[in-house]
């Protein structure tokens, strides 16, 4: 069997493989981007994957991620590559990994939590627990949130 190029190269940005089938969309809805950036984005989703099965890829156009934004993906999807492109070429390689503590990224799910008060000058702040199937704590009040939930609390 012949294999082709499901879309494109692109010239300079990122490629982010080893989605877990199905994430794809999420990633970008963390990451912001939804369209009017301007950034040509290419999404291919449930593609066959030796390592997961079956997997999502997203290539990003121009864009280069900041390490908020690579917690973020780890967030939801801690088993995807980062691919750094430049001239068409993959000049950088790497897994995402959640930092020890996130901060700022997620709110307690904790409704009592001091994170929570509006007249509080405190950002919200997680443990990470368990790196591969994601588990947080909450450093103020210690709630506890697994990684299905995760998504449901993110604020940005």
């Amino acid at each position: 069997m012949e294999k082709t190029l499901i879309v494109s190269k692109i010239k300079n940005g990122i490629v982010i493989d080893h989605i877990p089938a199905g994430k794809a969309l999420k990633v970008l809805k963390v990451l912001g981007l939804r369209g009017p950036e301007g950034y040509r984005i290419s999404l291919v989703m449930n593609v066959e994957s030796k390592k997961l099965g079956r997997k999502d890829i997203v290539k990003i156009e121009n864009k280069y991620l900041s390490r908020q934004e690579l917690s973020l993906v780890a967030l939801i999807a801690p088993s995807a590559t980062i691919n750094v492109i430049k001239d068409y070429e993959v000049v950088e390689k790497y897994k995402v990994t959640l930092p020890d503590m996130i901060t700022g990224l997620i709110k307690c799910p904790n409704p009592t939590c001091i994170s929570r008060k509006r007249n509080e000058p405190i950002t919200s702040k997680f443990y990470v627990l368990k790196k591969e199937k994601i588990m947080l704590e909450c450093y103020y009040c210690g709630t506890m949130i697994s990684g299905e939930e995760i998504e449901k609390y993110i604020t940005v």
